[in-house]
């Protein structure tokens, strides 16, 4: 890889101004802009400013240290010559590096090893000390695979094709995928490609979608026929998939308190054929009162820290701290102990996370248990960033 056009330079610098100094600006749309208001750069140029921009994000405490200060709005061209030069990326002599002393970067490069772990693996200090004490040992092997670069993974929208039909159809466009073993509706991309474009896409054909995040649709256990309500529904990503498990049959109530995700999840769902999903916006209580115990199957997948997906959304773990995850803490157990009242008797729901701490995931279920003995709890998986995907947690729980 090489940077030699200087407005490729420019644009990354931009962006990572906007993603590190504006409030509520995140990498993954930031990115998407900054590309589609540059329709003319090339398919390697537009890789090359993608990697360095999320590879940038990725390492900015590592960068920072060979920097030797914090990253500021008048030096990120010196982030990025730190990057740079870090990657053995060749570069050229921009102006835009006039100035900055290459000599004092080089020196702490030279010396092969950083001070500290949490420089290592370029994660805020509070953080490397809550995943130490969460994960015991195991820690530093799941934040090595978070430091990855994630695949792009796609489910096959079952209600209209198959994987092995899709992979064909891919290959027709000049993209080059796979499906993976044990994952019936996964496909994964060879290599990184705007899937977007594709005919496959606009047809409906299928979703981007996480390996381990379709483990959860199956784990739910749906049938034809089911009322089903996907409680923190979002975009719709699973929501999609349920109805592609009940084949449009049944009926899947998708409720979220962003009326602006429901739009999305209605415009996914139109394209995916998917026709057995009425949306509902939580304006107040009064929206989960209406579905007490009108539920066979409730999805629970709730807010999160979204530690278990800092391969795709680096950036995120600049954006929380400690404080947050106390907070979000609160609201998961506020969530499971008010949603969890939708479940009709017999029937099963899952809970939720994209976290790796299990004080987000497997106590917030030993808590609720706890405190509702009429649930119980069937089993749950935890999926670790080290097994290849994303992390996540579900546990199926039955009320009796």
């Amino acid at each position: 890889m090489e940077l030699i056009h200087r407005n490729l330079l420019i644009g990354i610098h931009d962006a990572l101004q906007e993603t590190f100094f504006q409030e509520k600006k995140y990498a993954d749309k930031v990115i998407e802009r900054l590309l589609k208001a540059h329709r003319k750069w090339g398919s390697e140029d537009r890789k090359v400013v993608s990697e360095i921009f999320y590879n940038i994000i990725r390492w900015k405490k590592r960068l920072e240290y060979y920097m030797g200060e914090g990253v500021k709005p008048n030096n990120v061209y010196k982030l990025i010559l730190a990057y740079l030069l870090w990657s053995k990326t060749h570069y050229k002599k921009f102006e835009e590096f006039d100035g900055i002393k290459i000599a004092d970067i080089l020196t702490k490069l030279k010396k092969g090893s950083v001070p500290t772990k949490a420089i290592e693996y370029s994660i805020p200090e509070w953080l490397a000390e809550t995943l130490e004490k969460e994960l015991g040992k195991t820690w530093e092997k799941e934040m090595q695979a978070l430091n990855e670069q994630a695949p792009t993974i796609l489910r096959a929208n079952t209600l209209k094709t198959t994987a092995k039909h899709l992979i064909d159809e891919l290959h027709e466009e000049n993209v080059e995928s796979f499906q993976i073993r044990n994952y019936p509706d996964a496909v994964q991309l060879e290599e990184k490609k705007n899937v977007f474009l594709t005919s496959a896409f606009k047809e409906g054909l299928f979703e981007v979608q996480d390996a381990s995040s379709q483990k959860i649709g199956e784990f739910l256990d749906v049938r034809e026929g089911m009322r089903v309500v996907d409680a923190c529904a979002g975009a719709g990503g699973k929501t999609l998939h349920l109805a592609a498990l009940m084949k449009n049959k049944g009926q899947i109530i998708a409720l979220d308190i962003f009326e602006w995700k429901l739009a999305e999840l209605k415009r996914r769902a139109k394209r995916a054929g998917a026709h057995n999903i009425e949306t509902r916006f939580i304006d107040d209580n009064k929206v989960i009162k209406r579905l007490h115990e009108k539920a066979d199957r409730l999805l629970i997948d709730a807010p999160c820290s979204g530690l278990g997906v800092l391969k795709r959304n680096p950036d995120s773990k600049w954006k929380i701290d400690g404080e947050f995850i106390e907070r979000i803490k609160k609201e998961q157990q506020q969530i499971l102990q008010d949603y969890s009242k939708m479940l009709k008797k017999g029937g099963k729901m899952i809970y939720a996370t994209c976290s790796i701490l299990p004080s987000e995931n497997s106590e917030q279920v030993k808590t609720f248990l706890e405190n509702n003995s009429e649930f119980s709890l069937i089993k749950d998986q935890k999926i670790m960033p080290s097994e290849g995907f994303d992390g996540f947690y579900m546990a199926l729980i039955e009320r009796r």
